[in-house]
């Protein structure tokens, strides 16, 4: 299962907060002190809040939703992508354009066009395009790849929301809350941890401690999946079990005119079930005025801040 190490996290430097006086109040419980100016986060607390937060983001994969990986600060940009692409989910690691959660159904036109333009270039349907005409064609494609290329697939509101400095990224933690989504975050100690559903705090701007962190929660992902699929397995297994009774033979008009029809008797059935036993439906035999027969068928978690 997905975890984290103190030791790790040391030597990633994931203790070292912000200079003490560029702090937020609401982060002093999960500081431990200050050294040379800088405070020291408690890694002890954010090991048992990192763990809440990766056992609750593999229990929504699991559950079959995804998760939105938001990281647009130049030193985390290229982790989010390659980590996010891994695993199946969706991201934001270049800017992100107000409105894609809030407003989405106006961002799903940018992402129709963008899918549109890119299956065109494809095709080379662009035939009698000058070269300055499919020169703004490449360059729309390229500024909307930037932008949409990690939403692309996104059709539904995401499980969960991990986000990479929360202070950074305030607009998307707005319109998370705001649509109720839950939000994971690495949070250091200038960010307001109020907002955050399971924050994991840590430094947010080494380029360590954000792979580090990133690697987990697709660790958690990863481990998500496989969850999922054992729980579709066992459904279809069920499902396969339920179909598995013999089936009983249709009687058709043909047999039943002028002669005896048969038919389940459920009242029998019922007793059977009160009974405890386990014999199939009783069948009678009644006249029939050539009457045709018929056959019935049978039958979200906030974490604790400290």
């Amino acid at each position: 299962m997905a975890q984290v190490q103190i030791p790790e996290m040391m030597e990633v430097g994931a203790h070292f907060g912000h200079q003490t006086k560029r702090w937020n109040p609401k982060m002093r419980p999960y500081i431990y002190g200050d050294r040379s100016g800088v405070h020291i986060i408690d890694l002890g607390q954010t090991k048992q809040l990192a763990d809440a937060a990766l056992a609750f983001i593999k229990s929504v994969v699991a559950s079959g939703e995804r998760v939105l990986f938001v990281g647009t600060k130049t030193q985390a940009r290229q982790i989010i992508r390659e980590q996010a692409e891994r695993v199946g989910m969706h991201y934001v690691n270049n800017r992100w354009m107000g409105g894609t959660l809030t407003n989405f159904n106006t961002i799903k036109k940018s992402i129709d066009r963008l899918i549109d333009l890119q299956t065109r270039r494809q095709n080379e349907d662009f035939k009698g395009y000058t070269k300055k005409e499919l020169l703004d064609v490449d360059r729309t494609v390229v500024k909307l790849e930037a932008s949409l290329g990690g939403i692309k697939s996104l059709d539904r509101t995401p499980g969960a929301v991990f986000v990479v400095d929360p202070t950074h990224e305030r607009i998307a933690v707005r319109e998370a809350r705001k649509l109720g989504i839950p939000i994971v975050a690495m949070v250091d100690t200038n960010c307001d941890p109020d907002p955050i559903d399971y924050i994991i705090p840590s430094n947010d701007d080494a380029l360590g401690a954000i792979i580090y962190f990133v690697n987990k929660i697709t660790e958690a992902c990863q481990e998500g999946l496989q969850d999922g699929e054992k729980i579709a397995q066992h459904r279809g297994q069920q499902a396969d079990a339920g179909r598995g009774h013999p089936k009983r033979r249709r009687v058709t008009k043909g047999e039943t005119s002028g002669k005896k029809a048969a038919f389940v008797d459920r009242s029998s059935k019922d007793q059977a079930a009160e009974q405890g036993t386990t014999d199939s439906y009783s069948v009678k035999l009644e006249e029939t005025n050539d009457a045709p027969a018929t056959q019935e068928e049978g039958t979200h978690v906030r974490a604790a801040a400290g």
